[in-house]
């Protein structure tokens, strides 16, 4: 018996009967032989931490675009928070951690770069409309390595339904969904009070009597609620007073941090850089990577839809570098 099936075994008989056992995957698009070591999910994590798609999560925006500072979140360690926040939840109800883990890492793999402000022009010039979510899929399925890292069935449908109205199929899938709303929540207001934009004394009073004075308060009381509340549950939930309590300081955000504030100062110019670029790419396809120029043989892979892929792609630094070198004149020395 290989060491994964001794850990296969070993799942059957830890895990609560509402996890998702590695053994019964409904496997991926293009079989693969088994590995002597790690499960299904444990590989898809592996092929997630070290694909390209990743690594660039490094230097692409959560909410502060470009900030002066070392210790604002990027969209990379939001992604780990949310890993952290989900592992905990995962291994606390008995189910399937590696699954749990394989998904959060993968579920902003298609972000663009300025966060939700490149996506918002993606969205309105790219004729198919863009969400990250579905760009995240397409990353995994299609762009990294040219040919996608065919991940399983329940990993992909994670990470496809991780926002939106979408519904995870597996509760591993349902507990990074909730995660990913507890990480931001929590780390947006600490990076906002970090940036001067809204002070402790700004939250509203009635969350903080609820949840606790101190950023680690407020994610565990909100972590410890939805493992009381989704235990032995088919289900992953937070209470009716803590899912009320989280939506307040989500609209709070909206209010004083996502929408209108400092933080969103160079929104404008981050948009108008997204967009120049989509239209200057469209207008001149030559100018694209090698990888995007042409289409794959019998694949549908019109230009928008390669200028749209190669654009989201993009790092705020990489984006910001190839606007300067296509719209900013540069001087020349003279002899």
């Amino acid at each position: 018996m290989s060491f994964r099936e001794q850990w296969e075994q070993i799942e059957s008989q830890i895990l609560s009967p509402y996890a998702t056992l590695s053994k019964n995957s409904r496997g991926r698009e293009i079989h693969e032989e088994p590995c002597a070591i790690r499960t299904d999910f444990q590989r898809d994590r592996d092929r997630i931490i070290h694909c390209k798609a990743f690594r660039r999560l490094k230097h692409k925006t959560q909410v502060f675009i470009i900030p002066e500072g070392d210790h604002f979140r990027t969209r990379l360690t939001h992604t780990l928070e949310v890993a952290q926040i989900s592992r905990t939840i995962a291994r606390a109800l008995r189910l399937n951690e590696d699954l749990t883990e394989a998904i959060a890492l993968g579920h902003d793999l298609g972000h663009t770069p300025f966060g939700h402000a490149g996506e918002e022009v993606l969205n309105q010039v790219f004729p198919g409309g863009f969400k990250h979510n579905e760009q995240s899929l397409r990353v995994v399925e299609k762009l990294e390595q040219g040919k996608g890292l065919n991940l399983t069935w329940e990993v992909k449908d994670g990470i496809l339904n991780h926002t939106g109205s979408g519904r995870p199929a597996t509760l591993e899938g349902q507990i990074v969904k909730l995660a990913d709303r507890i990480a931001y929540i929590n780390h947006d207001i600490d990076d906002a009070i970090r940036g001067g934009i809204i002070s402790y004394e700004d939250i509203p009073a009635e969350c903080l009597h609820y949840l606790g004075p101190k950023h680690r308060d407020r994610i565990n009381k909100m972590v410890i609620d939805v493992i009381e509340n989704s235990l032995d549950q088919t289900t992953i939930s937070m209470s009716s007073p803590m899912a009320e309590i989280t939506n307040q300081l989500r609209n709070f955000l909206f209010a004083r941090v996502y929408i209108g504030s400092m933080a969103k100062a160079e929104e404008v110019k981050a948009k108008r850089l997204v967009k120049d670029l989509y239209c200057y790419y469209c207008e001149n396809p030559e100018k694209l990577p090698k990888e995007f120029r042409e289409a794959p043989p019998g694949e549908d892979y019109n230009l928008e839809r390669r200028v749209c892929d190669y654009i989201a792609g993009m790092t705020d630094q990489y984006a910001t570098s190839q606007y300067t070198k296509l719209f900013v004149p540069v001087g020349f020395k003279l002899f």
